[in-house]
């Protein structure tokens, strides 16, 4: 792992899960780990109900646009966190892998999209802590 570790989050839109991951992460890291975030079949544009359950703690990404998931990605990430992308994930040695069974929040309402947030934020932080204090 490099002095910055870089972590790549995988769903399949990149449009909800991998999205609520990445701003959390990007958040608790404070620019001391990278963050990327991909879908094996990228949706159009960021679920509106995760946009609105991170805005209610004043994260935004609605700017963001789903991303198709790459080799490169994969190669460059020293963890590969995968919510629900099936076998659409590279495998490759000396990478860590975690696979995050979360509820995907397609189609649903902000209500039942915030416990789908309330975990990722739990599992998130405990990654921080992990990558930052590996001890």
């Amino acid at each position: 792992m490099s002095d910055v570790p870089e972590v790549l989050f995988v769903c399949v839109h990149n449009a909800g899960r991998s999205q609520l991951a990445a701003a959390l992460l990007q958040h608790y890291g404070l620019g001391r780990i990278a963050v990327r975030s991909a879908g094996s079949e990228p949706a159009e544009k960021v679920n509106p109900a995760a946009a609105q359950a991170l805005a209610e703690w004043g994260l935004d990404i609605t700017a963001e646009v789903p991303t198709k998931l790459s080799t490169e990605d994969v190669e460059a990430a020293d963890v590969v966190i995968t919510m629900g992308c099936g076998d659409a994930c590279p495998i490759f040695p000396g990478k860590r892998y975690l696979d995050w069974q979360l509820d995907d929040p397609a189609g649903r309402s902000v209500e039942a999209v915030r416990p789908i947030r309330d975990d990722i934020d739990r599992r998130v932080r405990q990654l921080v802590a992990e990558l930052l204090d590996p001890s």
